[in-house]
């Protein structure tokens, strides 16, 4: 299964060549991906257009966010980073206070099209 989400960094050049060097592999806190692989989550990919970033998480089908949002709120370390990450980010226009990331609603699938079906 396959969930998207999106969020805005605050639109400055500095900070987001800042966020984007926090995101090398060679930068990333070891937590962080210990957290993520604990979840379940099989991969994860962030995209950046302008200051939008639309994360990408592979996921099994018994994945839970709740799941995974609570054993982040009781981790210390994930805590820090999230504090970290968000000097960085900015919450998106609609976003409810103290919402984040947001999941995206797919709109539409080529391979689910009928018109593709049917060729």
């Amino acid at each position: 299964m396959r969930l998207y989400y999106a969020l805005d960094l605050h639109d400055d050049p500095e900070l987001i060549a800042e966020y984007e060097r926090w995101h090398r592999a060679e930068n990333i806190w070891p937590e962080v991906v210990a957290s993520i692989r604990a979840a379940g989550i099989l991969d994860l990919e962030i995209f950046r257009a302008g200051n939008r970033l639309v994360m990408v998480l592979d996921v099994p089908e018994d994945y839970s966010v709740e799941a995974k949002a609570t054993a982040d709120a009781a981790d210390p370390r994930m805590q820090a980073w999230e504090a970290l990450m968000w000097r960085f980010q900015r919450a998106l226009p609609f976003a409810k206070p103290g919402e984040k990331w947001l999941p995206m609603t797919r709109l539409f699938s080529l391979r689910e099209s009928p018109l593709v079906r049917d060729a």
